[in-house]
Parts: C-alpha cells; sequence; structure tokens
C-alpha cells in the first residue's frame, strides 16, 4: 500500500463552475444526506466542512447546529464564493469560511468533529491528509466522510483513458492518468490506524446514477467529472470534442447516460486521553 510519490502534488490545483456545480451535483447531495445523518450532534458543536464546495450540504449540517459553529474550507474561490453567497444570509456568523488545501489545513481552533462529502478523492496523499485531519480534531472528536473509492467511475474512466491516449488529446495529456486516488476499504483503515484514528468503519458501496437527459449528462461530465482533464485542453474546440466523445459513448451504453459509482464509506474518532499524536 503506497500513496503517490512524494513529486506528485497531493491535491492538484483546479477551479470549478461553481454555479453549474451548485446545480447539478444532486447525486452527491443525495448521498450527503445519508453521510450526515451518521455523523452525532448535540447542536452545539464546532465542525469542518472539509470540501464544503457550493454549500448545498454544509446548509444541511448547520442547521443541525442550531449553537453550533461551522469552518466551510474548500480549495476552490468559485466554490467558496457560491457558498458564502447562498449561506451567509441565513446563518450569518454561524459559518465562516477558509481557502485552503487540505493536506496542509492548519486551524486555530481544533474541531469536534469533521464532515466530508465527495473530496478526499482528489487528494492522492491520504497519509498526509488523515495525520492533518487528526490534528484538526479535539480529542475525543469524530471523522465521518465519504469519497470515491474502489472501483468508483471505472467504466466510464476506462473509456476516457482510450480518447486520451488517441488523438487529438495525446499530446496534452502525455502520461497523465488522471487527479483522482479512489482508495480501497482496507488500505484507508491502515491509513486512518497509522495517523492516530480508533473506532475505525470503512467501507464501499455500489452507488450508481443515470442522469435524465444528454444535455444533462454532458454538463455534469464537464463540470463535474472531467474538469480536470478539461484544463489540459488548450482550446474550447478540443474540450468539447473530448466530452462529446464520452457523451456519444455513453449514448451506445445500454442505460445510456450511466454513471458507475462506488462511495468509500469513513467513520474513524481521535481517542481521548494521552497517546493521540499521530504517528511520523
Amino acid at each position: 500500500m503506497t500513496d503517490q510519490p512524494s513529486t506528485t502534488p497531493a491535491t492538484e490545483l483546479r477551479e470549478w463552475d461553481a454555479s453549474s456545480y451548485h446545480q447539478v451535483a444532486n447525486p452527491h447531495v443525495d448521498w450527503g444526506r445519508a453521510v450526515l445523518e451518521r455523523l452525532p450532534l448535540r447542536g452545539d458543536e464546532t465542525v469542518i466542512d472539509a470540501g464544503c464546495g457550493t454549500g448545498r450540504l454544509t446548509e444541511l449540517l448547520l442547521e443541525r447546529l442550531p449553537n453550533g459553529q461551522v469552518l466551510a474550507i474548500d480549495q476552490s474561490a468559485n466554490m467558496l464564493g457560491e457558498a458564502k453567497a447562498h449561506l451567509t444570509p441565513r446563518f450569518g456568523d454561524h459559518v465562516s469560511f477558509r481557502q485552503a488545501d487540505l493536506v496542509g489545513l492548519d486551524v486555530d481552533q481544533d474541531a469536534d468533529a469533521i464532515f466530508s462529502t465527495a473530496t478526499f478523492h482528489w487528494i492522492t496523499n491520504h497519509r498526509r491528509l488523515f495525520q492533518t485531519l487528526f490534528r484538526a480534531l479535539k480529542p475525543g472528536g469524530w471523522l465521518v466522510a465519504q469519497c470515491g473509492g474502489g472501483p468508483n467511475i471505472a467504466r466510464l474512466n476506462r473509456q476516457a483513458q482510450i480518447e486520451m491516449l488517441g488523438e487529438p488529446f495525446a499530446a496534452h495529456f502525455g502520461g497523465w492518468s488522471g487527479p483522482w486516488l479512489f482508495a480501497g476499504a482496507d488500505d484507508t483503515a491502515l491509513r486512518l490506524h497509522d495517523a492516530g484514528f480508533v473506532d475505525i468503519d470503512t467501507h464501499i458501496i455500489d452507488a450508481p446514477v443515470t442522469l435524465e437527459s444528454e444535455s444533462v449528462f454532458q454538463e455534469f461530465l464537464a463540470t463535474v467529472v472531467f474538469g480536470t482533464h478539461l484544463k489540459r485542453l488548450p482550446t474550447d474546440e478540443l474540450k468539447r470534442e473530448f466530452i462529446g466523445r464520452l457523451v456519444a459513448w455513453s449514448g451506445e451504453q445500454n442505460p445510456q447516460w450511466h454513471l458507475d459509482y462506488w462511495r468509500l464509506n469513513i467513520i474513524a474518532r481521535r481517542p481521548q486521553g494521552k497517546g493521540t499524536d499521530p504517528l511520523p
């Protein structure tokens, strides 16, 4: 079990079309509701939303914290701007925002819990990620998260790799295979243990999604799945052709507009008392 080499950035820098994401990322919100239900809360805690996106799930988290605080963190300025506009009018100073890479996160006040959905697979060094999150928690604090894992979007990604190796795209992708780490449940449990966590539960679930139309599928691929890929293509014409080929491929499948999603569920706790420092 190894993370990516240290020469590879732990998180690939990218921006998002946040307004589009806010509209089309409905599967992620549906999954996130179930994740949030697993987070034990009294209502007065301080919680980090690690990868808050446009704030649709942060809103549900804040509703469970009438006397608490949420620190909403995202690497994307566009996402944070959308989240601020969405959340501040209703929740005021119950929510604060920070643009940061989770791997290098340094917080002023330890959190009672960390909540995260659809974020960790964008980070390739999970060993460092879990060490950082461990340090951000109070003793006894919970990490409750979900991300892509195992065979997540394997069929779709395989077709994307075929396109990336062919013309006219190969020169722009080189040997790059993608921005994700879809970790397994056992590897993740071991990394959490090595970081110092206890009461660890990791498991992968099948979570397929079939979108309602070709146009929705096309926007979803461009905004949610392959935005980082598109940044490597120098012209709008190449970007449209890359997504168009994947849409055409999906149109020939049964069912059409299908996404073979698998989600890695993570629950772990920082222990109380002495001996709570993570391994180096």
